[in-house]
């Protein structure tokens, strides 16, 4: 009994020291085939009491770790890396009289699955079809090479790009861009030409977004991914492009000029990551424009044809870059900062013959011939910057906060003068139209999702501030003085203030062959436009935007899918000015102060099938429109059209689209897109003055075929084509755009050179020309936009990454801190 009490007296002593006695746990992880130590394995230290998570680090680029100020008690480790097997060991029993214990290697094993997707990369598909979304490789397509996002994009089934630079998705000009997740306030024309195709890994066409994205384009999202480094690795791409002398210059004022650069460098080492690009584009083309314009007011019908130069010069450039520090697989910092500048000149030089004849009598009541010079510069500086918070719990839950502040600087200026014909010696008209829109919005946000169950639940708010002020003037010269004087008529100042209050929930999951998505987005929001000498117009909206998309696997490659959306299109500030801008010689726009942002729903079922040597997707689609906004004319006068922006009732579509890739022989691919829908408007103009209701069957057709005639040689042909379509007044003619590609590859495939021959015409195709008409009660107008064709490019790439053999392997943006 006394020596039991003397062994609990002296354990109860020593108990405290016990206690309080920390262990440092030191290891390496190897790759079992090399036995090479795999760098940044992310490791998650565990009680085998209860399987809680203690804490958790990356392991450094020998494949080192290590886990301080342990208490001594019962752990295991587990071990995660993006293309190997996941590892799991016990730690042993702590040894006595030590701090320290070195654990024996742990040998992770490759996955081969991965490991053949990248034997085989040489044959990707184009595109591939999710539960949501189809998603396009970039560097599928040669012809958009050295170009922009633009030139990707009209390669997608969904996707077209007209004569005038127009871009629709599924038919509508309305979409969301996100780049790399992140959304962006500016035209989305203006952001997609800024981005090179080179900087871009793959464009995402989302159809049916779930309720965590923004509500905001009717048609759908479409997101910009760029490429980055992988792992453990830096790597460095240039790119530079040259135009030859065109071929057909239509007797231009100024040749085209076509040139460009680009680079971007990456770094993925330890916790940080980095990746910086630029670019500069000089992408000039030549071109002419025929016209045919008639109005009738009273007895009096005037005519004014016209013919000449209407050619762009336009460049831009942009900066990008990158910070992630991941402080470990618990904290997560990001930032990122975007800055682009966009410069486009239009110029119509046109020959205008005007003659007035009275109805009644068939008498030729005045006529005169004049040329007329018009110039519309525009510009865009554009500065993005976010900075975003990740901070993962134990309980595998996230929680994200996110910034993101935006700042346009939009600036235009319209020259017009009249001369007399055919000397041109003498003035009848010079006007300028200057213009600043600028453009600043913030917005902040907090997501929060945790698993539940086979799924994962989904929540957060978002703020969003967006105001834009307008100034507009028309100057007009004294001919006496030669001074400009402001006409009031046309000169606005303008502001508009939007605020975005938002809530959503949503959860998610898969179950055996199923996987579904269902939210429910609230927003309240407030538009508040105000015009110099107008009252201000405010509007409050309260809405639901629900979604709801499920796909199902069958097996053998099958899988069938559908979704619902609801998404809103708002107004700009064109849209809601009422104060008229003169375009040119014979146009005047403005907008109405009350128009009604558009509200969509679209509902879409489809299927895809994986086969052996390629893929296809089918997807039928129904949107219902309601406050349709178009751009429709009146007569202002007997010489100038009035184009105005209102809403036109409802609109519903009906549509399908496909898309396949097929490899038909291993060095022949096939790729098509095709979306064809119909589209039918119901309603009325000018308060229901004019009734509206027209239809028409529209399709497109993007599609390429690739021959790979040796490891370093590739032939591409593709042609992308656009059917006629109706609009609120009038028609658009077919557009169609054929090119060829050829690729050669260097010094193992680090060096490229693509020969581009852009718009394949040659006098036999009409390629790269559109005809838009338009017609109403008083007046007809027809105008054939006519744009260079025949132009070739040579584009060189060159592409040194430093990688190890561990870095090839397939790595996504989150592979080296997800557990």
């Amino acid at each position: 009994m006394k020596l039991f009490f003397q062994t609990a007296l002296l354990l109860c002593l020593m108990a405290p020291a016990w206690a309080q006695r920390q262990m440092t746990v030191t290891g390496k992880i190897t790759d079992k085939q090399s036995g090479r130590g795999l760098p940044y394995v992310s490791v998650a230290l565990y009680s085998a009491a209860d399987s809680t998570l203690i804490n958790g680090v990356l392991a450094d680029d020998q494949g080192d770790f290590r886990f301080e100020k342990l208490a001594v008690a019962g752990y295991y480790l587990e071990m995660q890396l993006m293309g190997y097997h996941n590892a799991r060991m016990a730690l042993p029993a702590f040894p006595d009289g030590t701090s320290t214990m070195a654990l024996p290697p742990v040998a992770m094993l490759a996955d081969e699955r991965l490991l053949n997707a990248v034997d085989v990369k040489g044959n990707r598909e184009s595109v591939e079809s999710q539960i949501d979304r189809q998603v396009y490789r970039a560097g599928q397509f040669l012809g958009s090479q050295g170009g922009t996002a633009i030139d990707v994009l009209r390669n997608t089934a969904s996707v077209t790009v007209n004569s005038e630079g127009d871009i629709t998705l599924r038919g509508s000009t309305g979409f969301l861009v996100l780049v790399n997740g992140k959304p962006v306030q500016t035209e989305p024309s203006v952001i997609l030409s800024q981005i090179p195709a080179n900087s871009i890994e793959h464009i995402e066409v989302i159809t049916s977004p779930s309720a965590r994205y923004d509500p905001d384009g009717k048609s759908g999202i479409i997101n910009i991914t760029t490429k980055v480094a992988g792992r453990d690795s830096q790597s460095l791409v240039l790119n530079i492009q040259g135009g030859v002398p065109s071929i057909k210059t239509y007797h231009n004022l100024k040749a085209p000029q076509r040139f460009g650069a680009d680079a971007a460098w990456g770094l993925k080492a330890g916790k940080w990551e980095v990746n910086v690009s630029g670019n500069y584009q000089r992408n000039d083309i030549a071109g002419r424009r025929t016209g045919d314009v008639n109005t009738t007011l009273g007895d009096i019908f005037t005519s004014f044809p016209s013919d000449g130069e209407r050619s762009l010069k336009r460049y831009n450039y942009t900066t990008r870059a990158s910070v992630t520090f991941t402080a470990d697989p618990f904290h997560v910092l990001s930032a990122g900062l975007y800055k682009g500048y966009r410069f486009q000149s239009r110029r119509a030089d046109l020959v205008y013959h005007n003659s007035k004849t009275n109805i009644e009598t068939g008498a030729n009541v005045g006529a005169i011939t004049y040329f007329n010079s018009n110039v519309a510069q525009k510009s865009n500086d554009v500065t993005l910057g976010n900075l975003d918070y990740t901070h993962r719990f134990a309980n595998q839950s996230e929680l994200v906060l996110s910034g993101l502040i935006e700042s346009a600087k939009l600036d235009g200026l319209t020259t017009n003068i009249n001369l007399a014909e055919p000397d041109r010696d003498r003035t009848l008209q010079h006007s300028r139209n200057p213009s600043e829109n600028p453009l600043n919005a913030y917005r902040v946000q907090g997501d929060y999702s945790v698993p539940i169950g086979k799924g994962k639940l989904e929540t957060g708010y978002q703020y969003r501030n967006q105001v834009q002020k307008g100034i507009f003037q028309y100057l007009d010269q004294n001919p006496e003085s030669g001074e400009f004087v402001l006409v009031p008529q046309f000169s606005s100042r303008t502001r508009v203030e939007n605020h975005i209050h938002s809530v959503y929930g949503q959860y998610g999951g898969k179950a055996g062959k199923w996987a579904y998505s269902g939210g429910l987005r609230y927003e309240y929001a407030t538009r508040r436009f105000e015009a110099a000498g107008t009252g201000p117009r405010k509007l409050e909206l309260s809405n639901f935007f629900p979604s709801a998309q499920l796909q199902y696997q069958p097996g053998h490659g099958w899988s069938v899918k559908a979704g619902y959306t609801r998404r809103v299109q708002r107004s700009t500030t064109n849209e809601l000015n009422p104060f008229p801008e003169r375009e040119h010689s014979e146009t005047l726009e403005s907008g109405d102060p009350d128009i009604l942002p558009e509200f969509i729903g679209q509902a879409e079922v489809g299927a895809a099938k994986e086969f052996e040597k390629g893929s296809a997707f089918l997807t039928a689609y129904h949107q219902r429109i309601k406050n349709v906004v178009n751009r429709v004319n009146s007569v202002y006068n007997d010489s100038i059209i009035n184009r105005i922006y209102t809403n036109a009732g409802r609109a519903i579509s009906w549509g399908m689209e496909a898309g396949s890739t097929v490899n038909l022989a291993k060095w022949w691919q096939l790729y098509a897109g095709a979306n064809v829908y119909r589209y039918k408007i119901e309603g009325g103009l000018f308060r229901n003055t004019v009734d509206v209701n027209t239809s028409s069957l529209v399709y497109s057709i993007n599609a390429n075929t690739t021959f790979r005639l040796t490891h370093a040689w590739q032939v591409q042909w593709a042609i992308n084509y656009l059917s006629k379509r109706v609009t609120a007044q009038g028609e658009d003619s077919r557009f169609v755009n054929p090119s060829l590609s050829v690729k050669k590859t260097f010094l193992k495939g680090k060096l490229a050179a693509t020969l581009q021959w852009q718009s394949m015409d040659f006098g036999l195709l009409d390629a790269n020309q559109q005809r838009i008409t338009t017609w109403g009660k008083e007046f007809y107008t027809t105008t054939n936009y006519i744009q260079e064709t025949d132009i070739f490019l040579i584009n060189l790439s060159y592409n040194l990454n430093q990688l190890t053999k561990k870095a090839k392997l397939p790595a996504s943006e989150f592979g080296d801190r997800e557990f």
